[in-house]
Protein backbone atom coordinates (compact mmCIF):
# COMPACT_ATOMS: atom_id res chain seq x y z
CA UNK A 1 0.00 0.00 0.00
CA UNK A 2 1.67 3.11 -0.94
CA UNK A 3 2.23 5.64 1.96
CA UNK A 4 -0.28 8.59 2.24
CA UNK A 5 0.43 12.08 0.84
CA UNK A 6 1.31 14.88 2.80
CA UNK A 7 2.16 17.24 0.51
CA UNK A 8 2.59 17.91 -3.51
CA UNK A 9 5.40 18.03 -5.67
CA UNK A 10 6.33 21.19 -7.39
CA UNK A 11 5.47 19.69 -11.07
CA UNK A 12 2.37 18.14 -9.19
CA UNK A 13 0.91 21.66 -8.20
CA UNK A 14 1.70 22.92 -12.14
CA UNK A 15 -0.05 19.54 -13.40
CA UNK A 16 -3.25 19.71 -11.38
CA UNK A 17 -2.98 23.60 -10.88
CA UNK A 18 -6.32 24.00 -12.79
CA UNK A 19 -8.37 21.68 -9.97
CA UNK A 20 -6.55 23.32 -7.60
CA UNK A 21 -7.92 26.98 -8.26
CA UNK A 22 -11.42 24.93 -8.32
CA UNK A 23 -12.72 26.25 -4.27
CA UNK A 24 -14.03 22.76 -4.04
CA UNK A 25 -10.89 21.25 -4.25
CA UNK A 26 -7.87 23.14 -3.58
CA UNK A 27 -4.20 21.67 -2.13
CA UNK A 28 -6.44 19.36 0.64
CA UNK A 29 -8.66 18.34 -2.24
CA UNK A 30 -5.83 17.20 -4.50
CA UNK A 31 -4.30 15.38 -1.56
CA UNK A 32 -7.56 13.42 -1.16
CA UNK A 33 -7.73 12.07 -4.97
CA UNK A 34 -3.93 11.59 -4.73
CA UNK A 35 -4.36 9.39 -1.53
CA UNK A 36 -7.60 7.98 -3.42
CA UNK A 37 -8.66 4.42 -4.61
CA UNK A 38 -11.40 4.02 -7.22
CA UNK A 39 -12.01 0.16 -9.25
CA UNK A 40 -13.67 0.41 -12.53
CA UNK A 41 -15.20 -2.67 -13.18
CA UNK A 42 -15.77 -3.30 -17.34
CA UNK A 43 -12.87 -1.54 -19.89
CA UNK A 44 -15.50 -0.61 -22.66
CA UNK A 45 -17.83 2.47 -23.38
CA UNK A 46 -18.23 3.19 -20.18
CA UNK A 47 -15.26 2.65 -18.24
CA UNK A 48 -12.93 4.18 -21.45
CA UNK A 49 -13.81 7.46 -20.14
CA UNK A 50 -14.04 6.79 -16.91
CA UNK A 51 -10.12 5.74 -16.17
CA UNK A 52 -9.06 8.68 -18.68
CA UNK A 53 -10.64 11.34 -16.30
CA UNK A 54 -9.76 9.55 -13.40
CA UNK A 55 -6.24 9.38 -13.95
CA UNK A 56 -5.95 12.81 -15.17
CA UNK A 57 -7.49 14.40 -12.44
CA UNK A 58 -5.10 12.54 -10.16
CA UNK A 59 -6.46 9.61 -8.43
CA UNK A 60 -3.75 8.00 -7.01
CA UNK A 61 -4.54 4.81 -7.61
CA UNK A 62 -7.00 2.92 -10.38
CA UNK A 63 -7.95 -0.84 -10.12
CA UNK A 64 -9.00 -1.90 -13.75
CA UNK A 65 -11.49 -5.05 -13.73
CA UNK A 66 -11.91 -6.97 -17.53
CA UNK A 67 -11.99 -10.40 -18.79
CA UNK A 68 -12.45 -9.39 -22.11
CA UNK A 69 -9.75 -9.24 -25.33
CA UNK A 70 -10.31 -5.90 -27.62
CA UNK A 71 -12.48 -6.52 -31.06
CA UNK A 72 -12.43 -4.26 -33.75
CA UNK A 73 -16.50 -3.30 -32.96
CA UNK A 74 -15.39 -2.18 -29.66
CA UNK A 75 -13.13 1.04 -31.18
CA UNK A 76 -16.32 2.83 -32.21
CA UNK A 77 -16.89 3.82 -28.67
CA UNK A 78 -13.85 2.58 -26.43
CA UNK A 79 -11.33 5.04 -26.24
CA UNK A 80 -8.59 3.27 -24.25
CA UNK A 81 -8.32 0.92 -27.17
CA UNK A 82 -7.01 1.15 -30.68
CA UNK A 83 -6.20 -0.67 -34.12
CA UNK A 84 -2.95 -2.26 -32.57
CA UNK A 85 -4.47 -3.48 -29.44
CA UNK A 86 -7.19 -5.77 -31.08
CA UNK A 87 -6.90 -9.55 -29.64
CA UNK A 88 -4.95 -7.75 -26.76
CA UNK A 89 -6.42 -8.21 -23.75
CA UNK A 90 -8.52 -5.11 -22.52
CA UNK A 91 -6.16 -4.31 -19.27
CA UNK A 92 -3.13 -4.35 -20.97
CA UNK A 93 -4.19 -1.67 -23.65
CA UNK A 94 -5.82 0.08 -20.39
CA UNK A 95 -3.08 0.33 -18.55
CA UNK A 96 -0.93 1.57 -21.31
CA UNK A 97 -2.99 4.15 -22.49
CA UNK A 98 -3.24 5.52 -18.81
CA UNK A 99 0.12 5.85 -18.04
CA UNK A 100 1.02 7.24 -21.52
CA UNK A 101 -1.51 10.17 -19.93
CA UNK A 102 0.30 10.10 -16.28
CA UNK A 103 2.91 8.05 -15.61
CA UNK A 104 3.09 8.30 -11.95
CA UNK A 105 -0.42 6.64 -11.67
CA UNK A 106 -0.93 3.02 -9.90
CA UNK A 107 -2.66 1.02 -11.83
CA UNK A 108 -3.68 -2.35 -10.41
CA UNK A 109 -4.94 -5.17 -13.01
CA UNK A 110 -7.32 -7.82 -13.03
CA UNK A 111 -7.66 -9.79 -16.28
CA UNK A 112 -10.69 -11.80 -15.00
CA UNK A 113 -14.77 -11.76 -14.77
CA UNK A 114 -15.99 -10.27 -11.95
CA UNK A 115 -17.45 -13.68 -10.00
CA UNK A 116 -19.54 -14.44 -6.65
CA UNK A 117 -15.78 -15.70 -5.45
CA UNK A 118 -13.21 -13.06 -6.00
CA UNK A 119 -15.59 -9.93 -5.83
CA UNK A 120 -15.06 -9.19 -2.41
CA UNK A 121 -11.65 -9.62 -2.65
CA UNK A 122 -11.59 -7.27 -5.55
CA UNK A 123 -13.41 -4.64 -4.30
CA UNK A 124 -12.69 -4.15 -0.87
CA UNK A 125 -9.71 -2.38 -0.92
CA UNK A 126 -10.95 0.79 -2.70
CA UNK A 127 -12.65 3.73 -1.92
CA UNK A 128 -15.48 3.79 -4.45
CA UNK A 129 -16.30 1.53 -7.34
CA UNK A 130 -17.56 2.39 -11.33
CA UNK A 131 -19.82 0.07 -12.43
CA UNK A 132 -19.06 -0.16 -16.04
CA UNK A 133 -20.17 -3.47 -16.97
CA UNK A 134 -22.26 -4.61 -20.02
CA UNK A 135 -24.12 -7.72 -18.66
CA UNK A 136 -27.32 -8.02 -15.98
CA UNK A 137 -25.40 -10.43 -14.05
CA UNK A 138 -22.52 -8.45 -13.56
CA UNK A 139 -24.04 -5.19 -12.46
CA UNK A 140 -26.37 -7.07 -10.04
CA UNK A 141 -23.12 -8.80 -8.40
CA UNK A 142 -21.26 -5.40 -7.98
CA UNK A 143 -23.95 -3.93 -6.39
CA UNK A 144 -24.83 -6.80 -4.07
CA UNK A 145 -21.29 -6.99 -3.19
CA UNK A 146 -20.61 -3.28 -2.74
CA UNK A 147 -24.15 -2.98 -0.76
CA UNK A 148 -22.71 -5.89 1.85
CA UNK A 149 -19.26 -4.16 2.15
CA UNK A 150 -20.45 -0.51 2.49
CA UNK A 151 -18.68 0.82 -0.73
CA UNK A 152 -20.00 3.41 -2.91
CA UNK A 153 -20.36 2.92 -6.62
CA UNK A 154 -21.91 4.39 -9.82
CA UNK A 155 -24.07 2.31 -11.74
CA UNK A 156 -24.72 3.63 -16.15
CA UNK A 157 -26.43 1.46 -18.63
CA UNK A 158 -26.37 2.37 -21.88
CA UNK A 159 -27.92 1.32 -24.98
CA UNK A 160 -28.62 2.98 -28.45
CA UNK A 161 -29.07 6.70 -28.36
CA UNK A 162 -30.25 6.09 -24.32
CA UNK A 163 -28.39 6.25 -21.39
CA UNK A 164 -28.86 5.75 -17.61
CA UNK A 165 -26.91 6.34 -14.41
CA UNK A 166 -27.17 6.40 -10.60
CA UNK A 167 -24.94 6.43 -7.49
CA UNK A 168 -25.63 3.94 -4.63
CA UNK A 169 -24.05 5.13 -0.97
CA UNK A 170 -25.11 2.08 1.36
CA UNK A 171 -27.00 3.35 4.13
CA UNK A 172 -28.33 6.87 2.26
CA UNK A 173 -30.34 5.57 -0.40
CA UNK A 174 -31.81 2.94 -2.60
CA UNK A 175 -29.29 0.61 -4.43
CA UNK A 176 -29.84 -0.68 -8.06
CA UNK A 177 -31.91 -4.02 -7.07
CA UNK A 178 -34.61 -1.41 -5.30
CA UNK A 179 -35.21 0.41 -8.71
CA UNK A 180 -34.71 -2.73 -11.15
CA UNK A 181 -35.47 -5.70 -8.10
CA UNK A 182 -33.53 -8.15 -10.76
CA UNK A 183 -32.12 -8.88 -14.26
CA UNK A 184 -35.39 -9.04 -16.56
CA UNK A 185 -36.10 -12.19 -18.31
CA UNK A 186 -33.81 -13.76 -20.95
CA UNK A 187 -34.14 -11.80 -24.09
CA UNK A 188 -36.42 -9.16 -22.71
CA UNK A 189 -33.73 -6.41 -23.34
CA UNK A 190 -31.86 -6.41 -26.59
CA UNK A 191 -27.94 -5.94 -26.12
CA UNK A 192 -25.65 -3.03 -27.28
CA UNK A 193 -24.67 -5.90 -30.10
CA UNK A 194 -27.84 -6.23 -31.13
CA UNK A 195 -29.43 -2.95 -31.02
CA UNK A 196 -26.33 -1.05 -31.06
CA UNK A 197 -25.04 2.29 -29.53
CA UNK A 198 -23.95 5.60 -30.27
CA UNK A 199 -20.37 6.18 -29.25
CA UNK A 200 -20.63 9.28 -27.38
CA UNK A 201 -23.39 7.86 -25.27
CA UNK A 202 -21.09 5.81 -23.01
CA UNK A 203 -18.68 8.96 -23.40
CA UNK A 204 -21.06 10.90 -21.74
CA UNK A 205 -22.54 8.80 -19.34
CA UNK A 206 -18.41 7.18 -18.42
CA UNK A 207 -17.93 10.74 -17.90
CA UNK A 208 -20.78 11.55 -15.26
CA UNK A 209 -19.34 8.61 -13.74
CA UNK A 210 -15.96 10.10 -13.37
CA UNK A 211 -17.24 13.07 -11.95
CA UNK A 212 -19.45 11.06 -8.79
CA UNK A 213 -16.48 9.68 -8.03
CA UNK A 214 -14.62 12.66 -7.64
CA UNK A 215 -17.16 14.46 -5.82
CA UNK A 216 -17.61 11.50 -3.51
CA UNK A 217 -14.10 11.06 -2.93
CA UNK A 218 -13.82 14.77 -2.11
CA UNK A 219 -17.23 15.23 0.04
CA UNK A 220 -18.36 17.42 -2.04
CA UNK A 221 -21.98 18.21 -3.84
CA UNK A 222 -24.63 16.46 -4.16
CA UNK A 223 -24.65 12.94 -5.30
CA UNK A 224 -27.16 10.96 -7.75
CA UNK A 225 -27.97 9.04 -4.77
CA UNK A 226 -31.67 8.65 -4.71
CA UNK A 227 -32.03 9.76 -8.53
CA UNK A 228 -31.73 8.09 -11.37
CA UNK A 229 -30.19 10.51 -14.05
CA UNK A 230 -31.59 9.01 -18.04
CA UNK A 231 -30.50 11.20 -21.31
CA UNK A 232 -31.85 10.90 -24.61
CA UNK A 233 -28.99 11.58 -26.86
CA UNK A 234 -31.55 11.80 -29.73
CA UNK A 235 -33.55 14.51 -28.39
CA UNK A 236 -31.18 15.92 -26.63
CA UNK A 237 -33.01 15.84 -23.08
CA UNK A 238 -31.53 14.74 -19.80
CA UNK A 239 -34.41 13.60 -17.04
CA UNK A 240 -34.42 12.88 -13.20
CA UNK A 241 -36.38 10.22 -12.08
CA UNK A 242 -36.47 10.60 -7.98
CA UNK A 243 -36.16 7.12 -6.31
CA UNK A 244 -37.97 6.99 -2.88
CA UNK A 245 -36.42 5.78 -0.02
CA UNK A 246 -39.26 3.17 0.73
CA UNK A 247 -38.48 1.40 -2.02
CA UNK A 248 -35.66 -0.12 -0.32
CA UNK A 249 -34.69 -3.90 -0.67
CA UNK A 250 -33.87 -7.09 1.63
CA UNK A 251 -30.44 -6.42 -0.22
CA UNK A 252 -29.92 -2.81 1.30
CA UNK A 253 -32.55 -2.81 4.08
CA UNK A 254 -35.89 -3.44 5.10
CA UNK A 255 -38.27 -3.84 1.94
CA UNK A 256 -40.95 -1.18 1.91
CA UNK A 257 -44.16 -1.15 0.08
CA UNK A 258 -42.40 -1.37 -3.63
CA UNK A 259 -44.27 0.94 -6.25
CA UNK A 260 -44.38 0.12 -9.54
CA UNK A 261 -41.45 0.87 -11.91
CA UNK A 262 -41.25 2.35 -15.60
CA UNK A 263 -39.78 -0.65 -17.66
CA UNK A 264 -39.24 1.93 -20.28
CA UNK A 265 -37.42 4.17 -17.96
CA UNK A 266 -35.93 1.86 -15.13
CA UNK A 267 -35.06 -1.31 -17.15
CA UNK A 268 -34.28 -0.84 -21.05
CA UNK A 269 -30.62 -0.04 -20.65
CA UNK A 270 -29.36 -1.32 -17.36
Amino acid sequence: MAAIRSCLTDLELELYSRNIRIPEVGVEGQLKLLNSRVLIIGLGGLGSPALYYLAACGVGQIGIVDGDRVELSNLQRQILHGRQDVGKEKTTSARRSARRLRPDLRVASYCCRMTEANAEQIIAPYDFVIEATDNFASKFLVNDVCVRLGKAFSHAGILGMYGQTLTVVPGKGPCCRCVFDGPPPASAVPTTAEAGVLGVVPGVLGAIQAAEAIKYLLNRGSLLVGRLLTWDALAMQFREIPLPEDMRCRVCGTRGDRQPSSKSEKERSL
